[in-house]
């Protein structure tokens, strides 16, 4: 079995200049855990998650320092800080999305989604054509596929 044959197409989508605001009332009034983000053009840029949003809610992690010969040094990365600090402060989804997220193509097998999505605790695929996003594919529909097709919701 093929992406294609159990990918939502035509998926909902946000913008880089979407506000975070919005972005998470769409997730929740659609009851999805993602949503890609695309430009005008339909190519994708990113996606936002849930967790994306509620990484606002985490406190700012302080860096540790140690001093050596008078000077201070950090032992966490400055460019991690700075990623951390611009998912806590979002106020647009380019903020807090993660770009060039992992992807797969329409006739990608099924059993190498399913693989990727557990190694790499993904929830939400992009699924995309061309750089052209052309449908999602998430855990529920990998789901669905196990049951007996007379009982697919």
């Amino acid at each position: 079995m093929r992406v294609n044959s159990i990918m939502t197409k035509n998926p909902i989508t946000v913008t880089a200049g979407t506000e975070i605001f919005k972005a998470a009332k769409i997730l929740l009034e659609n009851r999805i855990n993602g949503v890609p983000v695309v430009d005008d053009a339909g190519r994708l840029v990113g996606i936002l998650c849930q967790s994306d949003i509620i990484a606002q809610q985490k406190k700012l992690p302080v860096p540790s320092l140690f001093s050596f010969l008078d000077g201070y040094i950090s032992l966490g990365s400055a460019k991690s800080m700075e990623k951390e600090v611009r998912k806590i402060a979002a106020t647009a989804v380019v903020d807090a999305m993660t770009p060039n997220p992992v992807t797969v193509a329409p006739d990608s097998n099924i059993e190498t989604v399913a693989a990727l999505m557990v190694d790499q605790n993904l929830h939400t695929l992009p699924v995309v054509e061309n750089g052209v996003l052309v449908g999602v594919v998430g855990k529920e529909d990998i789901l669905r596929t196990l049951l007996p097709a007379d009982r697919t919701p």
